[in-house]
């Protein structure tokens, strides 16, 4: 993937310095133009850790100009997202109230939209921003195994191991999602669409990186997955209802029949064995699965919202 096009004075100064491996410029980094220019420098600093530009030097991934002004902009977007949350429910009887708490969020569908009503452009549409996230799907889980006791990395790689297709590449649910992109006549290159991707997937892939890649964050992180699982079998079926309505093809619609079964599984893993077990050893961590879980909601509810507006002006 090459490097993506800047938003703003910040993402054009980090990309600038990134391609031409002349970082220390950033010393003075300009302030970001608004809220898209700041999410999308965070992205390409984010980028570094997972696969990567091919115009950009691989040692640069730890360069400290780039994690220094890294560290600026995640700072500013943590506050920004633990602003938007809601205080937790009291921590007693914890499964039960978050499954309460997802059940009672009550915000926009997209895939209700599918199901019923959107053409084909919208759908196609839709693909291209989901593509930003789920051709690295499950990534972000993966960096917080290592920062977990041996009773919850085995839950959470109990979950992981389907992610990634039960050992069998053919069936990583990246890359299910890449074959039913190539089916329907889309790009199924990694990062093919980011410049087309609004604000919200930028926030919503950037909150998923945040969490995964620090350590103190690895409650928000799994909080996020639980939310994450618990509200996607319902969508998924919606989902393949709509695509098949519109007629998309077999391996598209494959790929949200495959998480209405799988997920409806996982939210009683991600929720029960691994949320439940880390706040039994963890107790202090309460409030921070429940702000990873919030966070998961909101930026989905935030998206629908621009989508759902865009699609009916």
């Amino acid at each position: 993937m090459l490097s993506p096009r800047g938003r703003g004075a910040l993402s054009e100064a980090v990309l600038t310095a990134m391609r031409a491996g002349k970082t220390s410029r950033l010393a003075e980094a300009p302030q970001p133009d608004g809220a898209e220019d700041a999410q999308l420098a965070l992205w390409v600093l984010y980028e570094q850790h997972y696969q990567g530009f091919e115009d950009v030097a691989g040692e640069l991934e730890w360069d400290p100009h780039l994690i220094t002004v890294r560290r600026g902009l995640e700072q500013e977007f943590e506050r920004t997202l633990r602003a938007r949350t809601p205080e937790a429910p009291s921590p007693e009887n914890f499964a039960e109230k978050f499954f309460s708490f997802v059940a009672e969020h009550d915000g926009p569908s997209v895939a209700a939209h599918v199901q019923r009503k959107a053409t084909e452009d919208q759908v196609r549409e839709l693909l291209r921003h989901r593509s930003i996230y789920h051709l690295k799907e499950s990534d972000h889980t993966t960096w917080v195994i290592p920062r977990l006791s041996d009773r919850v990395k085995a839950a959470v790689m109990e979950l992981q191991f389907d992610e990634y297709g039960d050992g069998d590449p053919s069936r990583l649910h990246a890359h299910l999602f890449r074959r039913g992109l190539q089916d329907s006549g889309l790009d199924s290159g990694y990062g093919a669409y980011i410049d087309e991707a609004p604000l919200e997937v930028l926030e919503e892939n950037n909150a998923m990186s945040l969490f995964g890649l620090n350590r103190r964050l690895r409650a928000a992180s799994l909080g996020f997955l639980a939310a994450f699982e618990a509200t996607s079998s319902g969508p998924s079926r919606r989902m393949a209802g709509g695509l098949e309505r519109l007629g998309f093809p077999a391996s598209m619609i494959g790929y949200y029949t495959e998480h209405v079964e799988a997920d409806a599984v996982h939210e009683q893993l991600a929720v029960r064995t691994i949320c439940g077990a880390l706040l039994e050893e963890e107790p202090d961590l309460h409030d921070d699965v429940y702000f990873g879980a919030w966070t998961s909601l909101d930026l989905e509810d935030r998206y629908a919202e621009r989508m759902l507006k865009q699609w009916a002006a």
